[in-house]
């Protein structure tokens, strides 16, 4: 094995323990996905998008593509924040529209879900294992879930959320049943992300897509308390725990509160200006704006040296502000994870 795989190894695990690193490691979200005209021939094959995320053989197939292709230094396990909701009880079927859920509309319906246990959803857990043998020490395994209440939205609105009203008329007119509700959601997440790290991931990222929905008193009552009871019940595991509060700019002062290792940001905020709002033992992960990968290079070159002059030396890893998405041109891709090796050199 060469140096330089050893290195793609080393450089994500050691950056997110603050340790020094030959230069800035970078994975992007959404890194396996529509962009990659391999990952379309391998949906193809699967028939629908359900059937990707739950057949081991094709789920390892499309996390493993970004990693060949763009020598990326982490792999982000393939699969759906919405899986869990579906081992809970809730029937998940996915359209040209985004995903569908039968919506809770009452009490005995969020009564009637069930809590999982760490060794549910074992199609995820058989993908991670085959993923750790064919990624062996060369490149590190993240896993991830959703956190509780961009869950909750999606559970009570059945959907991607729009104006978040069945959301919010829940939190206001029936707080302890929102509460309940949460309670259960973490406990399953809990449960799930331990499965992860015990069938291999070597770090965990928490999604919060739609927390930005929240004003900061309701993320106080309904979004902080339930991501730190997921934190602190996984720290215990020790594998580096990242949190990432989409459009929850207004909320980074209560975020830099958590236990979380590593804060992702999304590109509404230099990283900077984000890092002064968090713990000072808090890392950074982020934060380019995914489609100035649309544009020129030397555009995009320009903005990735402005993300890194604002970034940490150290605990720190790029990113983008949020995912890839099926426009951008997988050489603009390439391109990037080789502009971030080059430059990163020089800042870490």
């Amino acid at each position: 094995m060469s140096a330089h795989t050893v290195t793609r190894k080393n450089r994500f695990l050691a950056a997110c323990a603050g340790e020094a690193v030959d230069t800035v490691p970078i994975w992007l979200m959404r890194q396996a996905g529509r962009y990659l005209p391999e990952y379309q021939a391998t949906r193809r094959k699967a028939g629908d998008f359900l059937t990707l995320c739950t057949t081991p053989e094709l789920a390892v197939e499309v996390t493993l593509q970004p990693v060949h292709r763009l020598g990326v230094d982490a792999a982000i396990l393939f699969s759906d924040i919405l899986l869990p909701l579906r081992a809970m009880g809730m029937p998940l079927t996915f359209t040209e529209e985004g995903p569908r859920l039968e919506p809770l509309t009452s009490e005995a319906a969020i009564d009637a879900l069930r809590v999982l246990s760490s060794d549910e959803l074992p199609e995820v857990l058989t993908t991670i294992r085959l993923l750790r043998r064919e990624l062996t020490d060369v490149v590190p395994l993240i896993g991830f879930s959703g956190a509780p209440f961009t869950l909750l939205t999606y559970a009570v609105e059945g959907q991607t959320g729009k104006s978040f009203v069945r959301s919010k008329k829940l939190l206001y007119s029936q707080p302890a049943l929102a509460h309940r509700l949460l309670g259960k959601i973490s406990d399953s997440l809990i449960a799930h992300l331990e499965g992860q790290v015990k069938a291999g991931a070597q770090a965990l990222q928490l999604f919060d897509s739609w927390i930005g929905v929240l004003s900061p008193e309701d993320y106080a009552v309904f979004g902080a308390p339930y991501v730190e009871k997921v934190l602190t019940a996984l720290r215990p595991l020790g594998v580096p725990l990242i949190y990432f509060p989409l459009g929850g700019l207004s909320l980074l002062p209560q975020v830099g509160k958590l236990s979380a290792d590593i804060i992702s940001i999304d590109w509404r905020q230099s990283l900077s200006v984000a890092k002064q709002q968090l713990q000072s033992n808090q890392g950074l992960q982020g934060n380019l704006e995914p489609l100035l990968l649309l544009g020129p290079l030397a555009q995009l070159e320009a903005r990735v040296k402005q993300v890194l002059a604002s970034a940490p030396r150290r605990r720190y890893v790029f990113n983008l502000g949020h995912g890839l998405t099926p426009e951008i041109p997988p050489a603009h891709v390439e391109a990037l994870v080789e502009m971030v090796h080059r430059l990163g050199q020089s800042v870490v």
